[in-house]
């Protein structure tokens, strides 16, 4: 019998409950000067040149915003060369040196907790756009836009779930930091003038709920922030579904939450406007995981961004060796992106690689078991969607609503003959714009 499949099988055991590894000295980062949402910039330095930690090297130019490129280390500026981004494309990165002794920008000064209520909504909004601060869970989108808004918002719900699988660098950024968050998110709701926050986190995630709720009763207590359990399900992390579980609120699609007074950030987004706030300082190290079946020591590491993959990789004892070839994954395996080469370094939005043992798989013809369509979370029928791409029949796409794709994978990953049927609903989305 063919049902709905919300269930994917989790590997996080290892790397979720082993400490948090330190490798904050790498030898050189590579800061990303193009990324996803920026193909232009302005370099601010030269080859020669020293820098400092949290100095403006850079300006990245969006559509309609500008992001600074800051400095993760101090040292030595070299030269700009391509390497991968975690998109799979090759990006202009500029290289530093590290000369170990870890100086600060002198923009880098702590604000005081009095001078912290003072701030208006203007003037945090200011402060996050200087730190470049983007959504950290991989959207990348500027949050000083979020933060900005003018809509009456109610509620502030810090999106915990972290539902794909392989990933736990938000569970240990939790673990180890939960006081920052907490704050991270009373900034929040101070420039939105929001009454209620809420963490939204998986309901199997034990330790979280207890830690998090320990500090919601004693230093917090002030606080109005609740910490709502959710389901195990995938992909529970959608912020959609954490509105719909958390607050019971439908959105509709191409609406904006913000209508509805609820605004949603990823929790380690909630940290890097804690350090913003606080001490004035752009997002310079992160949580990292480096897991799968191929590598042999699965972990999670603090590394400063521009740190190279390979590295990282070589840090959990490298390859599996019995393996020809292994399969290297920016982000989750859900909705992470395939790359041909570890010559990749950590951005700020990067997650995680994971690398797998190759697999053969053949694919199938369609039996039309309908197993996506049961599955997926936007409510489509992919193989339909699947089927107008190969008659590059647009007008179908179009009514088949491809463009509400969350590209979760959920579709190709019960297909039981094996086809990348979430690689056509991509497609079918870049045809209709």
């Amino acid at each position: 019998m063919i049902k709905k499949s919300r269930q994917v099988r989790d590997y996080k055991e290892l790397d979720k409950t082993l400490p948090t590894l330190r490798y904050v000295n790498p030898n050189e980062v590579f800061i990303h000067l193009q990324n996803n949402r920026c193909k232009t910039y302005d370099c601010y330095v030269k080859e020669g040149d020293h820098v400092l930690i949290g100095e403006v090297i850079g300006m990245r130019h969006g559509g309609f915003f500008e992001q600074p490129v800051h400095s993760t280390i101090s040292g030595t500026v070299g030269k700009i060369s391509k390497k991968f981004h975690r998109t799979g494309r090759k990006v202009d990165v500029i290289q530093i040196t590290n000369d170990y002794l870890d100086t600060f920008d002198k923009s880098v000064i702590d604000r005081t907790d009095e001078e912290i209520k003072k701030l208006t909504q203007n003037e945090m909004v200011e402060i996050v756009k200087n730190k470049g601060l983007v959504g950290l869970g991989g959207s990348g989108f500027p949050t000083y836009i979020k933060l900005g808004t003018k809509e009456k918002i109610d509620t502030v719900v810090i999106n915990a779930v972290e539902c794909e699988p392989y990933l736990s660098s938000d569970y240990r950024m939790i673990l180890e930091h939960p006081g920052e968050i907490l704050e991270g998110l009373k900034y929040i709701m101070q420039a939105l003038n929001a009454k209620k926050g809420l963490i939204a986190i998986k309901s199997k995630k034990t330790p979280l709920f207890e830690i998090l709720t320990q500090l919601l009763n004693t230093r917090y207590k002030d606080l109005n922030v609740e910490v709502a359990k959710l389901g195990n399900h995938y992909p529970q992390g959608w912020e959609i579904e954490v509105f719909k579980w958390a607050l019971g609120i439908e959105i509709p699609h191409g609406e904006l939450p913000m209508k509805y007074g609820v605004i949603g950030f990823n929790v380690t987004t909630a940290y890097g406007i804690y350090q913003a706030i606080k001490h004035n300082l752009p997002v310079y190290e992160r949580h990292f995981t480096v897991n799968g079946d191929a590598v042999k020591f699965p972990q999670n590491i603090r590394v400063r961004v521009g740190t190279s993959v390979k590295k990282l990789i070589e840090l959990s004892d490298g390859y599996d060796l019995t393996q020809k070839e292994v399969i290297v994954v920016m982000g989750g395996p859900m909705m992470g992106t395939s790359i041909t080469s570890d010559d990749v370094v950590v951005s700020k939005t990067t997650t995680s690689v994971l690398v797998f043992k190759n697999v053969e798989y053949k694919e199938e013809p369609c039996v039309r078991c309908g197993s996506c369509v049961y599955s997926c979370p936007a409510h489509l029928e992919p193989v339909q969607i699947m089927n107008a791409v190969k008659r590059n029949d647009k007008e179908v796409m179009k009514g088949l609503e491809a463009y509400k794709c969350i590209e979760c994978g959920l579709c190709t990953y019960v297909c039981t003959s094996k086809i990348h049927v979430t690689d056509y609903v991509r497609k079918a989305k870049r045809l209709i714009g």
